[in-house]
């Protein structure tokens, strides 16, 4: 199918992901050029408007958004007339629905043009040194059930890092199972508020970050982008004896087994099963009262 002839061109244009001085000129010029601007948000995308004295038509597209919106801005566009597609922060078409849009357009023979810029992913790849020259992108991960557990395992087997966008409220439970499936001293990094005020990049084995997340040390506040470190031989190796660990009761007997070590190493036992609950999901008390109950 081909776009009709004069039709108008969709500018995907990359926004700041926190800081508004992250925007490029040309990102400014496309905006002051579009008669039309589609945005997740409206509001957040007219604050970067106001700052730049833009004064283009705003209308909302986003995940909610029905049917109709889609139809209305391809319309739009078959008319002749410009549209710029912007997202929350960062790149539409990354996690967000920005490329319903992109796709739609494409496949009537429409031009789509991308306007580069800040990018969460790769911001947090450049800072946290560990995803290596390989890495694959996840966006967010699903919350629960086989998907989930499947995807992680994966994750644990790719010798590639990973880059993985994460809601505050679970960033602690992905930290426990990224811990589980990739193996606790498998490198990696917690990005957090990325370019905001209150930028923090944590570096250290996943169940070191893991704890610090269970015990405040990184904030469950703001936007999250947790980076998987590539993997060593060691870590492929323990991923999979996790793998293979898959009942309730081989979980617990390795998890037990990390208390073990610890106090071995010195630690007290109430601390040690703390450490591991933080790591593994399995409760405090269940491995600090089993030594008892045997």
């Amino acid at each position: 199918m081909s776009a009709p002839d004069g039709a108008g061109v969709l500018y995907v244009v990359a926004t700041p992901i926190g800081n508004l001085g992250d925007v490029t000129l040309r990102a400014i010029d496309t905006l002051q050029a579009a008669p039309l601007i589609a945005a997740e948000d409206t509001r957040l995308t007219k604050r970067l408007l106001d700052r730049h004295a833009i004064t283009g038509r705003l209308t909302s597209f986003h995940a909610r958004s029905s049917p109709a919106r889609l139809t209305a801005l391809l319309e739009h566009l078959r008319g002749g007339a410009d549209v710029a597609l912007v997202t929350d922060a960062g790149t539409p078409g990354v996690s967000d629905p920005g490329m319903d849009l992109v796709a739609a357009w494409a496949a009537e023979g429409g031009r789509v043009v991308p306007i580069p810029g800040a990018s969460a992913a790769l911001a947090a790849v450049a800072a946290s040194g560990v995803a290596g020259p390989r890495w694959s992108f996840e966006g967010f991960l699903p919350r629960t059930g086989r998907e989930r557990k499947a995807r992680l395992a994966a994750i644990g087997a790719d010798e590639r890092g990973s880059v993985i966008f994460e809601a505050p409220g679970r960033v602690a439970a992905t930290l426990r199972d990224l811990t589980a499936a990739c193996g606790p001293e498998r490198r990696g990094a917690v990005c957090r508020e990325l370019t905001k005020m209150h930028e923090q990049i944590v570096r250290g084995p996943l169940h070191e970050l893991a704890t610090a997340v269970a015990d405040g040390i990184i904030q469950a506040r703001g936007e999250f982008v947790l980076v998987v470190g590539m993997a060593t031989t060691a870590d492929l190796r323990g991923a999979a004896d996790a793998a293979g660990s898959d009942t309730v009761e081989d979980r617990l007997a390795a998890a037990l087994a990390q208390v073990e070590a610890l106090v071995a190493d010195g630690a007290g036992r109430s601390e040690a099963a703390r450490r591991v609950a933080a790591t593994t999901g399995i409760p405090r008390r269940q491995l600090y009262d089993v030594r008892g109950s045997r």
